[in-house]
């Protein structure tokens, strides 16, 4: 009987956020892997792993409600139509839904806390610090926010 490989979920909005999770490329070739971001006016394609869009979000824009809640559903589809066991995901806002639905369903949440922050945290690592079954950081001064995190240096 063959082992079924791993299943992870690399999740990240685009920009900054995109660019640290493509630093992960080596993992990402090593297990069966998939990538969420968000669909913006620039598409980059990491060649041989299938990725999936979400809409791109601002928590200060009036349509918040409406496009948070188009990607819970999407979320909820990719979920169950790929049934990952882990995301890695460097954030933020329109990847929170696809972060809870795995802890939801018992599934390992791994986060990578942005390297921009070296003395504040992130809204959604504020909010994922909790449910996070590995919590990484980029700076060791941001061990004073997140006491239980993992300190590793930089993924650049």
């Amino acid at each position: 009987m063959e082992k079924r490989r791993l299943k992870v979920c690399f999740a990240a909005s685009s920009g900054g956020h995109y660019e640290q999770l493509l630093m992960l490329k080596p993992l990402m070739e090593k297990y069966d892997s998939f990538i969420i971001t968000e669909k913006t006016s620039y598409a980059i394609d990491v060649e041989g792993v299938k990725t999936y869009y979400m809409i791109q979000t601002n928590r200060k824009e009036k349509t918040l409600f409406f496009k948070m809640t188009s990607n819970i559903m999407a979320s909820f589809s990719i979920y169950f139509k790929e049934r990952p066991d882990v995301v890695i995901c460097t954030g933020v806002l329109a990847m929170i839904p696809i972060c809870l639905i795995c802890k939801l369903f018992g599934k390992k949440l791994v986060y990578i806390e942005s390297f921009a922050k070296v003395t504040s945290a992130t809204e959604s690592g504020k909010l994922l610090y909790k449910f996070a079954d590995q919590f990484y950081v980029q700076w060791e001064s941001m061990l004073k926010i997140y006491p239980k995190a993992i300190y590793l240096g930089g993924i650049y």
